[in-house]
């Protein structure tokens, strides 16, 4: 019982007739290189693969065997009641986060606006920066010492998440009901569709969202229960809008809900807007990928200055607060002042509120446009780039500015430890470019100038993020003009094939950044050269299927592997064969519990389903589990047993050790694996050779193992800027 690993085994006994000696002892015996940690939020975490997979072990077979109608009509239910929940919970945040923002925003600008109208500007400044200062300073406390994980947007945590890479802190609510990861997958899916929902009063748009960009493994049955979710979103968000539209959501509560009307009973275009609308597509597309390449290379300069101390984080955090009020306060200085439109739709100049026409600084009967645009929330800014009937508000200059403003400002302003998303910040930049455009082509074109940036910003969102249909119907979505559809389908098409030529998209680049081991839906070429025991390393932890306490305990404590092969040897069986794969979590809780023999016999009659149930091994909150550590055990028990064959998941997935390298990976992801035993072709020796984990598939550990098949990887037909490169 003593040969349960390579470094154990005896070392008078023969090679040839071990079955822990490694078939390809060449390359088993090289760690694996791929990092096992990476940044959540601006924390530095270790990194674990979640377990997908049903662990069919006898427990779980007799927990299923002996559910009733009532138990399965229970369980339905309760995953019904959940995405209702998400749905409603989700949009109580989303409400009010936005009347929350708005009334705040609102308030900071009425009384700015005030003291500017009596020429207190020094006092006006202070009110703005300040206000701007406090707020910064305390959601960057918050999530610094509460919550680090909420820092950025959020979006490429989940979707490792739902990859299978799961880290302490991206999730901490305590989830009882939900006893495995497969059930967490589907309801972290809703949730991921319920969001978009939310900001953006998108519910179709929330669900294509999470199929396209979001989920790595999709089904009908996840594809109805994120519509429901969905579903509840728009009907709570529709309650609250009646109520704010009574008056009672304070001072821009009828703002605060993202909805930007563009609609238009005929929009007509010609083949003559066709040019500009394509020139749109290019211009995104370039710009789309500008905006990646420098946000990646920004977030790993503030990644070297995160991972100094939480104070550096915060100082980074006001510096750039304090940097942008400056800039958003003194930039509508340079804007000259234009008079009020006879045919305003509005109040002109607007003063304090919500508006088209900012006074700032200019006399009565006159309005500033560039403050038009920066003393509003990006909602407000949004409206007024989206609106109609507007083509002459905006000066060239103005527009200009605002641009260059909003794209290097919403750059520089991801990454500070502070929830912060790119959604609307690239929506705004968008906006701004399509409305520059819009006024240079100017009567030339049918499309009036909130067309035109509404096209913009679908550019600059197919540049940045990669996604078609999903935006498409978001943008559909937003703006209530169907008719739209046609030129918003071939500016997302356009300007995608362009980024696509320089860069991946965003959420993808910051994965990488972050140092998430993502799998990629697409087998590099070289991986078809491979089989998976070029890849196998090691050494091999396993046990047999009556196993000593204290062997258990010494590979538990000296290893971090979460899952180990179980085979069965003479006299327990003829030959030695694989009996499963059992894991570590469960050889925990199987110490912790005490289920020991005093003898490896089996003829006490140990009736696992007596001392254990299915409940007993249901998996915990991220980085709750049990550790080995918190088990003190005496010299006695050490030296008694456990059997592990009720505990064994009797089903795993297995690989013959020639099976393309390309194929294995296709498996691995499509089922959603967190390991994959590696079988010997001719079965006179082992049973097992090795385990795949999803840290075997990354290329760092492939190209490490094999350096010739470096120049063999992968490349898509892009440009690359060598020059530009070193620059930064």
């Amino acid at each position: 019982m003593s040969r349960f690993i390579i470094s154990t085994a005896d070392p008078n006994a023969d090679p040839e007739d071990s079955v822990t000696v490694p078939l390809l002892s060449g390359l088993r015996s090289v760690p694996n290189s791929s990092s096992q940690v990476a940044i959540v939020g601006v924390n530095v975490c270790p990194i674990e693969s979640l377990d997908y997979e049903i662990f069919e072990n006898e427990l779980f077979k007799q927990d299923w065997r002996s559910r009733g109608k009532l138990q399965i009509f229970q369980y339905t239910f309760m995953k019904w009641l959940l995405c209702f929940l998400i749905g409603l919970i989700v949009s109580l945040v989303g409400f009010c986060n936005n009347l929350a923002v708005e009334n705040l925003a609102g308030m900071k600008f009425v009384v700015t606006s005030n003291m500017m109208l009596e020429r207190r500007f020094g006092m006006a400044f202070l009110v703005f920066s300040m206000s701007n200062f406090v707020l910064t300073l305390f959601a960057s406390i918050i999530t610094a010492f509460i919550a680090p994980a909420a820092s950025g947007s959020g979006i490429p945590e989940v979707k490792a998440y739902l990859n299978g890479v799961d880290a302490p802190g991206i999730f901490t609510l305590r989830t009882l009901v939900v006893k495995n990861d497969r059930d967490r997958r589907d309801l972290v899916t809703c949730g991921s569709a319920a969001g978009i929902a939310a900001a953006f009063r998108a519910p179709v748009g929330g669900v294509l969202f999470a199929l396209e960009e979001m989920a790595s493994w999709w089904r009908s049955a996840l594809l109805w229960r994120s519509f429901f979710t969905t579903a509840v979103v728009a009907l709570v968000l529709r309650a609250f809008i009646d109520l704010c539209l009574s008056g009672k959501c304070g001072l821009f509560g009828t703002g605060g809900l993202i909805m930007f009307d563009v609609y238009s009973e005929s929009v007509s275009y010609h083949l003559e807007d066709v040019p500009p609308v394509l020139a749109l597509g290019v211009i995104g597309g370039i710009l789309g990928s500008l905006y990646n390449f420098l946000l990646e290379k920004v977030l790993r300069i503030y990644s070297l200055i995160n991972e100094k101390s939480i104070g550096y984080k915060i100082f980074l955090a006001c510096s750039i607060s304090i940097f942008t009020s400056c800039l958003l306060f003194g930039l509508p200085w340079l804007a000259t002042c234009r008079p009020c439109p006879a045919d305003a739709s509005e109040a002109c100049p607007t003063i304090g509120r919500s508006g088209n026409y900012k006074k700032f600084q200019c006399p009565p009967g006159y309005y500033n446009d560039l403050a038009s645009l920066i003393f509003n929330t990006n909602d407000d800014a949004i409206r007024n780039l989206f609106s109609k009937g507007t083509d002459n508000e905006f000066q060239h200059s103005s527009i200009l500015i605002f641009f260059f403003t909003c794209f290097f400002l919403s750059i520089f302003s991801y990454g500070v430890v502070a929830p912060a998303g790119l959604f609307v910040p690239v929506i705004v930049t968008g906006a701004s470019y399509g409305r520059f455009v819009g006024m240079l082509v100017g009567p030339h074109s049918n499309l009036n100038h909130g067309l035109y940036a509404v096209l913009g910003a679908a550019s600059l969102l197919g540049g940045s993020m990669r996604m078609t249909v999903s935006l498409c119907v978001i943008i559909l979505e937003l703006t209530n003009n169907l008719l739209l559809l046609p030129l918003i389908m071939l500016v997302l098409l356009v300007s995608k094939t362009v980024a696509d030529a320089f860069n991946g998209n965003i959420y993808d680049l910051i994965m990488k950044a972050k140092g998430f081991p993502y799998l990629e839906t697409h087998a590099e070429p070289y991986m078809r050269q491979l089989s998976v025991g070029d890849v196998v390393t090691g050494p091999l932890q396993l046990f047999h299927g009556i196993e000593k306490v204290g062997n258990i305990v010494h590979v538990l404590r000296t290893t971090r592997h979460n899952g180990f092969p179980i085979i069965d040897e003479p006299p327990h069986s003829e030959c030695p064969v694989l009996s499963g794969i059992i894991l570590r979590a469960h050889l925990v809780t199987l110490l912790k519990k005490k289920a020991f023999l005093s003898t490896p016999d089996l003829t006490g009659g140990f009736n696992a389903s007596k001392q254990f149930s299915a409940g007993d091994f249901a998996k915990r909150s991220s980085g709750n589990d049990e550790k080995i550590e918190d088990i003190d055990l005496s010299e006695e028990e050490m030296e008694m047993f456990i059997d592990l064959h009720p505990f064994t998941n009797a089903s795993p997935y297995t690989v013959v050790e020639t099976m393309s390298l390309a194929k294995a990976l296709l498996l691995f992801r499509e089922v959603g694996l967190r390991h994959l035993l590696v079988i010997p072709k001719i079965s006179s020796r082992s049973p097992v050779v090795g385990i795949l984990t999803r840290h075997d598939f990354m290329p760092e550990h492939i190209l490490s193992l094999h350096p010739m098949l470096v120049r063999s990887r992968w490349k898509r037909l892009r440009f690359r800027f060598p020059a530009l490169s070193k620059l930064f």
